[in-house]
C-alpha cells in the first residue's frame, strides 16, 4: 500500500518517512494551526531552509485552506519586511538553524504568532515539534475548498524590481502535477534528490508534488553540495535529477562525477535557465541523457517535454507542449508570428497562476482577460514542431539595429574548456546604441585572457554579436535557486 511506502528520506537528519507517517504529521500540524486561530485564507509564512517541517506546513495548509508563504531566506531585511507587509501573514514559522538571521526581521512582525521548527523552544516561541506531538491524530474538520482557492504564494525572482507574489491555487498545483506525471512519464518507483529550494516554485512543483501525487520517493537535501548529491544519487538509486545549469555544471566538475554509479539514473534535466550543450555533453559522455525543461513561477512550472531519443538531435530544444497546455508565439500585437520566426511565448491552461497577490495592475500586465499568460520569453518553433527558448525579451539588446540574443553567445562561451559560468548583457555604446559585454568565471586551474575570449568567438558569430567588452570574475551573482542574476550585472554597469 502507498500508505506504508517510503515517501521522504530526510538526508539532513537521516530519517525516513512513509506516506502514512507524513499524513499523520500533516494532520497533527493542522490541529496545531487551527487551535492557534489559523483559518481558511489566512497566510502562514515560513522562514526556513529546506527541512521536513516545510513539507508538513504545505500539507497542513492544504487541509485547512490556509495559504503557505515561503520566504526566500537569502533576501535582505528590507525585502523581507516588504513581503511581510505585502502578504500580512497571521503566523510565521522559522528555522532554528538561522535564528540569528531571523532575529533581524523579528521586529517587523509585530505581535504575530511565532513558532520555531524543531524540538526546542526559543525564548517565548513554542516548538512546532512539541505542539505536534501533543496534537490529535483525529481527522481534521476541513473547510469547504474549491480548486481556485490559493494554496501557495511564491515570490518571483524579482528581476523587475521587488518580488511579486504569484498565487498558486490548488487547481494550478494539481494540473501541473497531472501534466508532469503524464507527459514526463513519471513512475511510482522513481527517486529524486530535491535540489531546488522550497521558497521557489521548483522546490514544490517541478517534481516534489508530482512525485508525492504519484507515490514516488523524494530525498530531502540540505544546502546544495555537488559531492553529496552524487553520493545520494548512487546510494538512494536516484532515477531523475533536475537542477539549474549552474548546479549541473558544479556536479560535473566534482571529482566524484566520473566514478559515481549512474546505473539507476534515467535522465538528468536542466531547468530555470537555458542549458549550454557543453554542460549536456559531460553527462552524455557518462552515457546518461541530459536535456532542458522550461517553466516559470506563473505557469506550471512544467510546460514542455523533449523525448529522450531526440535529445542529441535537438539539444537546444525544450521539446513539445505538455498535454494540458496551449501555447502560441506572438508579436507585440498578439498576432502569431510566421513559422520559424522569433516572438514572445504565451501560454494557456489549467496550470496558470491566479495572479499576483494584492497586485491587480501587475497581474493585468501578464495575464490576458481570456487566460493567455505572457511569459516574457522569446521562442521559436521549427518545422517539426519542436520549441526553442531564444532568451528573455528583456535580455535581448539591439546593436546597430540588429537584435542580439545573449543565450546564443553564452552557448558558445560554455564550449570553451576554461569557462565555468558565462553571462552576456547589453551595455550602452555611442556608435552602435548597445554592444555586448561577456562576464565569465573560470574552472579550477584554468586561465584565459580577455583577448583570447574574443578570438575564440571570432568567426563563430556575426561580427555584431561578438561582445565588445569582457570581464573575468571569481564567480557570478546567483539567486537562491542558483540562477545567474543578470539584473545585478546590469545594475553594476549603470
Amino acid at each position: 500500500m502507498t500508505y506504508e511506502k517510503e515517501a521522504i528520506f530526510d538526508n539532513i537528519t537521516k530519517k525516513r518517512y512513509t506516506f502514512g507517517e507524513m499524513e499523520e504529521r500533516a494532520v497533527r500540524l493542522s490541529h496545531v494551526l487551527l487551535e492557534r486561530g489559523v483559518s481558511k485564507g489566512d497566510r502562514v509564512a515560513a522562514y526556513a531552509k529546506n527541512r521536513l517541517e516545510m513539507l508538513d506546513l504545505f500539507f497542513a495548509c492544504g487541509k485547512i485552506g490556509a495559504i503557505m508563504v515561503p520566504f526566500n531566506v537569502r533576501l535582505a531585511k528590507r525585502e523581507v519586511d516588504y513581503l511581510i507587509g505585502k502578504t500580512d501573514p497571521m503566523m510565521m514559522i522559522y528555522d532554528p538553524d538561522i535564528a540569528n538571521q531571523f532575529n533581524e526581521i523579528r521586529r517587523g512582525l509585530g505581535d504575530r504568532d511565532l513558532l520555531v521548527m524543531g524540538d526546542t523552544p526559543i525564548d517565548d516561541d513554542p516548538s512546532m515539534a512539541q505542539l505536534m506531538m501533543e496534537a490529535s491524530t483525529d481527522s481534521v474538520e476541513c473547510p469547504e475548498l474549491v480548486f481556485e482557492d490559493p494554496h501557495l504564494i511564491v515570490f518571483t525572482g524579482g528581476t523587475t524590481g521587488l518580488p511579486k507574489g504569484a498565487v498558486l491555487s490548488h487547481r494550478g498545483i494539481y494540473w501541473n502535477s497531472v501534466n508532469t506525471i503524464v507527459s514526463w512519464g513519471l513512475r511510482p518507483d522513481d527517486v529524486q534528490p530535491l535540489l531546488f529550494p522550497l521558497f521557489h516554485t521548483g522546490g514544490w512543483n517541478v517534481l516534489l508534488v508530482p512525485f508525492y501525487h504519484l507515490g514516488a520517493k523524494t530525498v530531502l537535501m540540505g544546502d546544495f553540495n555537488p559531492a553529496e548529491t552524487l553520493r545520494v544519487i548512487e546510494e538512494e538509486e536516484s532515477t531523475i535529477v533536475i537542477g539549474v545549469p549552474t548546479m549541473l555544471q558544479m556536479i560535473a566538475q566534482d571529482d566524484l562525477f566520473q566514478t559515481t554509479d549512474f546505473s539507476s539514473m534515467r535522465v538528468f534535466i536542466s531547468g530555470g535557465a537555458p542549458c549550454p550543450v557543453a554542460i549536456m555533453e559531460q553527462y552524455w559522455n557518462r552515457g546518461k541523457p541530459l536535456k532542458m525543461g522550461y517553466g516559470l513561477t506563473e505557469c506550471g512550472p512544467n510546460n514542455f517535454y523533449l523525448p529522450i531519443h531526440d535529445i542529441k538531435r535537438k539539444p537546444t530544444s525544450v521539446g513539445f507542449p505538455v498535454i494540458h497546455c496551449d501555447m502560441r508565439i506572438v508579436d507585440d500585437d498578439m498576432s502569431d508570428v510566421p513559422q520559424g520566426d522569433v516572438g514572445e511565448l504565451i501560454l494557456k491552461g489549467p496550470h496558470v497562476f491566479n495572479g499576483y497577490w494584492n497586485d491587480p495592475e501587475e497581474t493585468a500586465e501578464v495575464l490576458e482577460p481570456d487566460g493567455w499568460l505572457h511569459t516574457g520569453d522569446l521562442a521559436q518553433r521549427d518545422d517539426e514542431g519542436f520549441y526553442y527558448i531564444v532568451g528573455r525579451k528583456k535580455d535581448m539588446y539591439i546593436s546597430g539595429g540588429e537584435n542580439v540574443f545573449p543565450t546564443e553567445i553564452e552557448e558558445l562561451l560554455y564550449k570553451h574548456p576554461a569557462i565555468l559560468e558565462a553571462a552576456v548583457i547589453g551595455v550602452p555604446d555611442e556608435k552602435w546604441g548597445e554592444v555586448g559585454k561577456a562576464i565569465v568565471s573560470l574552472k579550477k586551474g584554468h586561465d584565459i585572457t580577455e583577448e583570447a575570449l574574443r578570438l575564440f568567438l571570432d568567426g563563430k558569430l556575426a561580427r555584431y554579436k561578438i561582445p565588445k567588452y569582457y570581464e573575468i570574475r571569481d564567480s557570478l551573482p546567483k539567486s537562491g535557486a542558483g540562477k545567474i542574476l543578470k539584473r545585478e550585472l546590469e545594475e553594476e554597469q549603470e
